[in-house]
């Protein structure tokens, strides 16, 4: 039996889409957000306060949006609107854009936001899960953010050779809460300004949890400094080393020997292939004790499909390291720090600030901190969700993914009723998110 199409009528109804933005206005009434953004500037006694266009852009990004254009479609039930997010007014797409540029340079200067995100993970009750190892990881990096063809302030050409900006990231826990984040230029080296980054990220992280702090960073940042920090903060660290002129056949000779020595194992997984595990202290210029440093080297004297090699093939991985714990598990450690990578495919193509709106670097810079706030609220709504049961997960996963986040909970349609002065928001019995969206929403408020 053939079945007739749908007829579309249109009614008065507030049906509501992105009905998560309660939550959102839930969560960012934990901050002091409201008083400290209003404050900045010379008062005004018209238009819109300073808090309402962050507020506003900051609901934008947590449905994935950064065109101020967007705002436009708030202005269509303002009401449901500036209630979720505990604001007066929807304001312009205009006004959005010329306060961010009035006030960009302070947002992104000054800690306003760095400092607010981390009330809002206190105040939100969040834990950052640990390691095999009882750390809360943090694991910093710079990602490339492609902003070619373009004139926006700041977009150069990048170590990958793209146009566009590389800001540098700073994620805590396993889940991957955003510590911190910088904008940078895209021909910034990324240990340019990296130590002052590090030492106000270990200030941030220090508050968020009372664990042990494990950094980890890749060979870019095999700095002298960085290293100094670390033991002057009395943190763990685990740093990609990076090589450079250092002779590959030494460290194999160095290797066979910590086998021979027994401070070295050795493991070959197929004829002519060896692999050499282990570590040595290494003294490094300007600190005192010698650091240790971890290696794994491999020998290979033939391909895998026999064919012998005239020279010895060797590949050489080491990473300085305050653990103790065996190469192994050091090397287990440091996979994971792999993890951020995705983390930053969650800012750039979910959160959608992969190129960024404004042609100002402040203004960018400050959208980049209010993304901070943006995707650790996504991230905080998915992991309280996951705290029990949720009703589309077959398999056991760890975390949900922002855009998981944001189809599932904040794209949740509702049904705004007022009546008898209360105000209700409906959600349908074909949602079976509902029961999630309910616990959380009771969570944070």
């Amino acid at each position: 039996m053939e079945r007739k199409p749908f007829k579309i009528i249109f009614t008065k109804e507030r049906l509501i889409t992105p009905s998560g933005l309660a939550i959102v206005g839930q969560m960012l009434k934990k901050t002091d957000l409201r008083k400290r953004v209003n404050s900045l500037g010379k008062p005004k006694n018209y238009g819109h306060r300073n808090y309402e266009c962050v507020a506003g852009y900051i609901g934008l990004l947590c449905q994935g949006k950064t065109v101020y254009d967007d705002l436009r479609e708030m202005q269509e039930d303002p009401g449901f609107y500036c209630d979720a997010l505990g604001i007066e007014s929807i304001p312009s797409a205009e006004t959005v854009r010329q306060r961010l540029d009035e006030f960009g340079f302070d947002l992104a200067a000054l800690p306003l936001l760095m400092e607010e995100n981390v009330k809002l993970l206190q105040r939100c009750g969040i834990k950052p899960g640990l390691t095999s190892t009882g750390h809360a990881a943090l694991d910093v990096d710079v990602s490339i953010h492609d902003n070619s063809n373009t004139k926006k302030e700041g977009v150069e050409r990048t170590y990958m050779g793209i146009d566009g900006y590389a800001p540098i990231y700073a994620y805590l826990g396993n889940e991957g809460y955003l510590a911190n984040a910088e904008l940078r230029e895209g021909g910034c080296h990324c240990q340019n300004g990296t130590v002052e980054f590090l030492r106000d990220t270990l200030a941030y992280a220090k508050q968020i949890t009372g664990a042990k702090l494990l950094v980890r960073m890749d060979s870019g940042n095999d700095s002298l400094e960085n290293l100094e920090l670390f033991i002057e903060e009395n943190v763990d660290y685990l740093v990609k080393r990076n090589l450079r002129k250092e002779r590959l056949d030494e460290w194999l000779a160095e290797a066979k020997l910590a086998v021979k020595e027994g401070s070295g194992a050795s493991v070959s997984p197929r004829p002519g292939k060896t692999v050499y595990t282990g570590s040595v202290l290494r003294k490094r210029d300007g600190v005192e004790a010698p650091i240790r440093a971890v290696f794994q080297v491999t020998e290979r004297t033939s391909l895998y499909n026999g064919q012998m090699l005239l020279v010895p093939d060797i590949d050489v991985q080491t990473w300085w390291t305050s653990l103790d714990d065996p190469p192994e598990e050091i090397f287990r450690l440091y996979r994971d720090h792999a993890v951020c990578e995705q983390f930053h495919s969650e800012i750039k193509t979910d959160i959608g600030l992969e190129r960024f709106p404004s042609g100002n670097f402040d203004t960018n810079a400050a959208i980049l901190r209010m993304a901070v706030l943006a995707y650790n609220i996504l991230r905080a709504i998915g992991q309280t969700a996951l705290d029990g049961s949720t009703p589309l997960t077959r398999h056991e996963v760890s975390r949900l993914r922002a855009k998981t986040v944001m189809q599932r909970l904040i794209f949740i349609a509702g049904h705004a009723i007022s009546h008898a002065r209360q105000k209700f928001l409906s959600l349908g019995r074909s949602n079976i998110w509902r029961d999630a969206f309910l616990k959380v929403y009771l969570a944070f408020s």
